[in-house]
C-alpha cells in the first residue's frame, strides 16, 4: 500500500488563539515553526513532527488556502470526519488538564482489550477522541460501553 501514515489535519478554526490554546493547554501540542503563509494559522506537533495545521476562517482568499470546505463548513458543522483520534499516555494527567482547563469531557473503558478513552470538543466542535492501550485497571472517571 503506498499510504502508510496520516500527515496531519486542518481546523479552519472560527476562533484561531482559542483553538490554538486548547490544543497546546489541553492536550499538550507545541507550536512548530511555519512558513509565512499570506494567512494567520499555526503548526502544531508532538516531538518536533507537526501533526495539526490550522487557519483563521473568514479570511480574503480564503478559496485559494482552504481546499477541503466551503465558505459555510466552520459555521455549519456540518463535515463527514466524524471525530479525530489520537494515542495517548497518562490518562490520569490528561483528565485533569480537561478539568483544569473546564473543557467538558467523557470518558469510556473497555476492560477486554485494556482500552479507556476521552472524549472532548475543541472550540470549533471538532470531536476529539483520546485513546489510552494496555491499561490494567479501570480509570475512576471511565464508564462501560454499557453505561
Amino acid at each position: 500500500m503506498p499510504l502508510h501514515s496520516l500527515d496531519h489535519f486542518f481546523v479552519r478554526a472560527n476562533d484561531l488563539e482559542a483553538t490554538k490554546d486548547f490544543y497546546c493547554n489541553v492536550l499538550g501540542f507545541e507550536v512548530m515553526p511555519r512558513p509565512a503563509f499570506p494567512f494567520a494559522g499555526y503548526w502544531l506537533g508532538v516531538d518536533g513532527t507537526v501533526q495539526i495545521h490550522m487557519g483563521q476562517h473568514g479570511i480574503d482568499g480564503w478559496d485559494r488556502f482552504y481546499m477541503g470546505t466551503d465558505d459555510r463548513s466552520a459555521t455549519d458543522q456540518a463535515g463527514v470526519v466524524d471525530h479525530i483520534a489520537f494515542q495517548a499516555s497518562d490518562p490520569e494527567a490528561l483528565h485533569r488538564r480537561c478539568l483544569d482547563a473546564g473543557v467538558p469531557a467523557r470518558g469510556r473503558w473497555f476492560a477486554p482489550i485494556g482500552l479507556a478513552q476521552i472524549f472532548l470538543r475543541d472550540p470549533n466542535g471538532i470531536t476529539i477522541e483520546l485513546n489510552f492501550r494496555d491499561l490494567t485497571a479501570e480509570p475512576r472517571w471511565a464508564v462501560g460501553p454499557e453505561g
